[in-house]
């Protein structure tokens, strides 16, 4: 299946689709303001302990302190803070902890108030961004992902993804990862690490090692709260997440994410640079790809299925809510039930999309069309976890209860994906202007920029059925303008604009007007 990462870029953020055979499975934004994302880490300050909550509340910097529980502090907490003493005092010389002392682990069922005082500083890493009305979640067992291992500081440990099944493959990375790795240092390997030489997993090391460097080397200099190691922006994240051989196309129309795209691949992936390419087009990236009319299609409250099928999404403080509904869909099976069992089927892999393009996180209830045979149960239950299983979040499904319903935990670490859909009504009295008078306001401001304007290669950008309107027949709209106007006015159908927004561009796709 043809695999596509469409990136689209402005001047406040990025955002990314993932296409599979040109359906879209992801989609993720990036703030380029964002100064709390998961996998950074700060040199932070303990503002208060909490001895009934067994946590604390720490300084990063943001406008809600951060959480920190006692069981995120690591059991490696002592040496953690041995370590960053001696560097910011200068006396720890050698960064790589070959020559460190460690102290021993800290007791699992401790008290906070014994571990970590009110005032000092410590290393901590975001584990959860900052979410509703409640700050980033944190740790202090810190790591540091690369692309195929997981680089874990005052840790000897070296584990394997679980979703390696293969007791073979696990056996041999072990091997090779204790053969590699640098003392002090423990490493999980990733997914993506199967099958993957010794060399390239050296190479990995290497480099989270470098990143490691680095950050020591910002603390010397830190003055608590303050960011010591940036994650990886997420393109270069994201491509280290999810890219493998399926991929047949990055595609972004910013220059810079192109050139950086293409420098980042050529160090993992070097016979995949020729996949990145820059588009270089006046119809909008998201546009041209037809994303923008899957994200209306697939963010509604409401979400269309094959066979007139669709899911009803309910948002609470507390939980999202999925109703199923066969709606108007012909019966061509054999029985009620297999009706049922076929609109679940449809159901559950619709939900496994909308769980991954949402990033919806926390309790997830389903409620799937009532099925009364057990066997038809158990069938759902298994296509459901094995449409999910590709999700690279924690979670966790239960089989269905006796009334229908199916519970799923899906790990939360940012804000959920919301995108408005509906559009409020351009008409006080409940109905759509007519196009003819939307024609009028556009011809009007026309008239002013063709004086002004007088080269050729302008552009209209508006809503598709306006776009529809303007330029059906021979003798359309667009045609009576070339004729009034002498030139001609190319009409750009745009599925993110609301039904009256239009915008006229130039031939260097220059806003006008």
């Amino acid at each position: 299946m043809k695999t596509e990462l469409i990136i689209r870029s402005n001047s406040s953020d990025i955002d990314f689709a993932l296409l599979k055979g040109g359906r879209l499975v992801e989609l993720h934004n990036e703030t380029l303001d964002n100064n709390f994302s998961v996998g950074d880490i700060f040199l932070a300050k303990i503002k208060k302990t909490l001895t009934g909550l067994n946590a604390s509340f720490v300084n990063v910097g943001s406008k809600k302190d951060a959480f920190l529980h006692y069981h995120d502090l690591g059991p490696q907490l002592l040496s953690l803070q041995k370590f960053t003493q001696q560097v910011i005092s200068g006396k720890q010389k050698e960064l790589t902890l070959k020559n460190f002392h460690f102290e021993k682990d800290i007791n699992k069922n401790g008290k906070i108030d014994n571990a970590i005082k009110a005032g000092q500083n410590l290393l901590v890493q975001v584990v959860k961004e900052p979410i509703s009305t409640k700050g980033p979640r944190i740790s202090s067992e810190l790591s540091i992902a690369g692309r195929y291992l997981v680089l874990v500081p005052f840790s000897d440990r070296v584990s394997v993804s679980q979703k390696i099944t293969s007791t073979h493959e696990k056996e041999r990375l072990k091997r090779l990862a204790k053969s590699i790795k640098p003392k002090g240092f423990g490493v999980i390997l990733r997914t993506v690490a199967k099958d993957i030489k010794v060399a390239e997993l050296d190479q990995d090391l290497q480099n989270s090692l470098q990143r490691w460097l680095d950050m020591c080397k910002q603390i010397t200099n830190a003055q608590a709260p303050q960011k010591v190691l940036s994650e990886v922006n997420r393109a270069s994240s994201i491509l280290r997440d999810i890219f493998n051989d399926s991929f047949t196309s990055i595609i972004t129309d910013d220059e810079s994410l192109y050139l950086e795209i293409k420098e980042y691949l050529n160090r993992i992936a070097p016979e995949k640079v020729s996949i990145v390419k820059y588009y270089k087009s006046r119809l909008p990236i998201f546009d041209h790809y037809g994303i923008e009319k899957q994200i209306k299609s697939s963010f509604g409250r409401s979400v269309s299925m094959k066979r007139g099928a669709y899911l009803i999404i309910e948002h609470t403080e507390a939980l999202h809510v999925i109703d199923v509904n066969s709606g108007n869909r012909s019966n061509k099976a054999n029985s009620q039930a297999e009706t049922a069992l076929e609109v679940n089927l449809i159901a559950a892999t619709e939900i496994a999309r909308q769980l991954q393009l949402r990033d919806m996180g926390g309790i997830i209830v389903v409620d799937f069309i009532d099925m009364h045979s057990a066997d038809h149960r158990k069938k759902l239950f298994d296509h459901l976890r094995n449409e999910m299983k590709s999700s690279r979040t924690k979670h966790k499904i239960l089989p269905p209860s006796k009334f229908g319903l199916i519970q799923i935990t899906r790990q939360r670490v940012r804000e959920e994906r919301v995108i408005k859909t509906r559009e409020e009504n351009p008409n006080k009295n409940g109905e759509v202007e007519a196009p003819i008078l939307l024609i009028d306001k556009i011809e009007s401001e026309l008239d002013k920029i063709a004086i002004k304007n007088n080269s050729k290669g302008m552009a209209l950008h508006v809503h598709p059925f306006v776009a529809s309107h303007l330029s059906i027949g021979f003798n359309s709209i667009q045609f009576k303008w070339f004729l009034k106007y002498k030139k001609w006015i190319k009409i750009i159908p745009r599925d993110a604009f609301p039904y009256l927004k239009y915008q006229f561009y130039n031939k260097d796709d220059k806003l006008i007007g």
